[in-house]
């Protein structure tokens, strides 16, 4: 049965420094290298046939660190702007404390967790969806119904999304939904690629 693991990169500087990161391209901060180095070596007895990636910096920093640490050599690589991270829009670049002082926590909390609320000028999670769902549909699960074991190194909405389909969550369900940093999520798949198990490693 072949295998998916999902991996949020590790944190960002701007996830140290409490930021609305989105679409802008800021790298890992040393304490993300330390999550990817983890996270490589508890997948280090793994074998994948293909990785996928983000084009942001903190996932591509992210995944060489896991191959470098797992000993993944010449692993065929996919990078695409599908697996972003949403794009927060106004709230980029802004502290996330200054921004609930400022909208109230609850609308904060709408802005980051709803499904389908979108923060001004930004995508909500439906949006997101609306280019992870069809990018998988496409890239990734033919090979998984080939029996191929594949990594995606991503976001935390992009993965939230993702996540969502798999588990067959609804909307009030993905409210409650955190994908931590550098915790690689393991799904066993049948041969259509539905999930007959899954576990953090």
């Amino acid at each position: 049965m072949p295998y998916l693991v999902l991996l949020r990169h590790g944190e960002s500087q701007w996830n140290l420094e409490n930021r609305f990161t989105g679409w802008v391209d800021v790298p890992l901060s040393s304490k993300g290298e330390e999550e990817a180095r983890a996270a490589g070596a508890k997948l280090a007895g793994l074998t994948f046939d293909h990785l996928f990636t983000s084009v942001l910096q903190r996932a591509i920093q992210t995944a060489d660190l896991v191959c470098a640490t797992a000993g993944f050599t010449n692993l065929p690589t996919t990078r695409d702007q599908a697996l972003n991270e949403r794009h927060y829009g106004d709230l980029q670049g802004l502290n996330k404390a200054e921004t609930a002082r400022q909208y109230g926590e609850e609308q904060v909390k709408i802005w980051r967790r709803s499904y389908d609320v979108r923060p001004p000028n930004g995508e909500s999670l439906a949006d997101t969806a609306a280019r992870v769902l069809p990018y998988y549909e496409a890239h990734i699960l033919p090979l998984l119904r080939a029996g191929k074991n594949v990594l995606v190194v991503a976001h935390g909405n992009s993965l939230r999304a993702l996540v969502m389909h798999l588990d067959r969550l609804s909307p009030a369900e993905v409210l409650e939904l955190n994908i931590p940093t550098g915790a690689p999520l393991y799904y066993e798949l049948d041969a259509e690629g539905n999930v007959l198990a899954k576990r953090y490693l």
